[in-house]
């Protein structure tokens, strides 16, 4: 559900708004959308970011990975003693940047499940597409 919101946007601000619009084709109000939700879920969790990528925007680590990696990685721990120790050993990246990324997704599992299906998807597409070609050249 959407409701309609009225917004007073200085000059500059809106000519980067149509600027970047016209930019990534998409309408200046779609965008505004984007940037106030990313805007607001980075103010909530610092240290979180968002990025584009070949499968659209997603959140991530400042310097690090992005967080539905992180997630799919600690639920492969979760019945460990400590998964975010555990990550921590594996990926060198500190505790602290590996729990916001798993309060990132405590908040927003969705976004998250959904980008890690999509990556489980695209390995098996991948996985297929290799075994199709090894077939044809074997023969």
């Amino acid at each position: 559900m959407s409701h309609p919101t009225s917004l007073r946007l200085p000059d500059e601000v809106r000519t980067r708004l149509d600027d970047e619009s016209r930019r990534i084709a998409s309408a200046p109000s779609s965008l505004a959308v984007v940037l106030i939700d990313e805007g607001l879920k980075m103010r909530r969790f610092p240290g979180i970011v968002f990025r584009d990528g070949p499968t659209g925007r997603r959140a991530g680590l400042a310097r690090g990975p992005d967080v539905w990696e992180i997630v799919r990685d600690l639920k492969r721990h979760s019945a460990e003693d400590d998964p975010i120790r555990l990550e921590s050993e594996e990926t060198g990246l500190a505790p602290e940047l590996i729990g916001l990324a798993a309060d990132y997704y405590a908040l927003f599992p969705d976004e998250i499940d959904s980008r890690i299906a999509a990556d489980a998807r695209a390995y098996e597409e991948l996985r297929a597409l290799a075994e199709r070609r090894e077939r044809l050249l074997s023969t």
